[in-house]
């Protein structure tokens, strides 16, 4: 098998079991790529994007961070949580996708919780 079909199974597991314990809340969506990190909230039921978040913004570039570690990804998460608790959006449920709960990920969850959003 191989790793892209590997990835989409992930994913799609991942994604089925958010929707089954959603009960309505937004989601907080990860992109994980070598260089940078994007995450963004989306309520589903709508079908838009509530709030977004990534280490290619301005902001995040001043400090001479690539956005491909984990300093980057603790920014982006507190960045997308302060972005959200001003739009209202307190409880999220989080969408890794096919990355593992490890390494940048994690940091930027982490750092979404510490700044507001409860998931």
């Amino acid at each position: 098998m191989s790793i892209k079909v590997t990835n989409a199974r992930r994913k799609q597991r991942v994604r089925n079991s958010l929707r089954r314990s959603a009960n309505g809340r937004p989601r907080l969506s990860v992109f994980r790529s070598s260089k940078h990190i994007y995450a963004q909230v989306i309520d589903d039921l709508k079908g838009e994007t509530l709030a977004s978040a990534s280490s290619l913004e301005k902001t995040m570039r001043d400090g001479g961070n690539t956005g491909a570690n984990i300093d980057a990804a603790k920014a982006v998460g507190k960045l997308l949580a302060e972005r959200a608790v001003q739009k209202g959006v307190k409880e999220v449920v989080f969408d890794r996708g096919q990355y593992l709960y490890h390494g940048r990920v994690k940091a930027l969850a982490d750092a979404a919780r510490e700044s507001g959003l409860s998931f």
